[in-house]
C-alpha cells in the first residue's frame, strides 16, 4: 500500500482527532505486536505453505499496517476545527441539508461535510473532495449548483440549509 499524497486538510473535530489518534496508538501497540506474535508462532509450526494461522495472520497485519498509514496521513493533515461560524457558508465541518432540483415532492437529504472516517452516528458524511462536496464548498444557502455523479449523470441540488456540526 502505497502513502497518500494528497495534501487536503481533514476537517476534524476535537473529539475525533483524540478517537482516531487513540486507534493509530492501539494500533501500533497492543495490536500489531499480538500480531507479531501469531506470526513468529506460527512460523513456529513449521510449513508455511500450508499454515492458515501464518497467512491470516500476515494478512491482518497487512491490513492493520494500511490502516495505520492512512491515520498517520489523515491525522498529519488534520485542522482541528473550532465549529465553523454559523454564516449559512457551506465548508467543512458544516451540515449541509439539500434538496434536488426538479424533485417534484420536495425531499432533502442532509449530511456533514467532513471526514469520512469521523462519521457520527445516524448521519452520512461526504469528504469536500466527493463530487457533490467538490460543488457545494463555499456555495451558500439557496445556491443551486449542479456535478458530475460517478455515473456520469449531471445533477442539479438547491443548498435548503448550513448549520456548523456540534457533535
Amino acid at each position: 500500500m502505497t502513502q497518500s499524497t494528497d495534501q487536503t486538510t481533514v476537517w476534524l473535530t476535537q473529539d475525533a482527532y483524540d478517537k482516531l489518534h487513540a486507534e493509530l496508538e492501539n494500533l501500533k501497540g497492543p495490536v500489531r505486536q499480538e500480531i507479531i506474535e501469531r506470526i513468529a508462532s506460527a512460523r513456529d509450526e513449521g510449513d508455511l505453505k500450508e499454515n492458515g494461522g501464518y497467512h491470516a495472520a500476515r494478512e491482518e497485519q497487512g491490513r492493520v499496517e494500511g490502516r495505520i498509514l492512512q491515520l498517520e496521513d489523515m491525522l498529519r493533515r488534520a485542522e482541528i476545527g473550532e465549529t465553523p461560524p454559523d454564516d449559512g457558508i457551506v465548508e467543512p465541518g458544516m451540515i449541509v441539508t439539500y434538496k434536488f432540483v426538479g424533485d417534484d415532492d420536495d425531499e432533502t437529504e442532509t449530511f456533514l461535510l467532513g471526514a469520512r472516517e469521523i462519521e457520527p452516528e445516524g448521519l452520512t458524511v461526504y469528504s469536500p473532495q466527493s463530487p457533490l462536496g467538490e460543488a457545494i464548498n463555499g456555495k451558500t444557502k439557496g445556491d443551486t449548483v449542479s456535478y458530475q455523479a460517478p455515473n456520469g449523470k449531471t445533477l442539479e441540488v438547491v443548498i435548503v440549509d448550513a448549520k456548523p456540526y456540534t457533535g
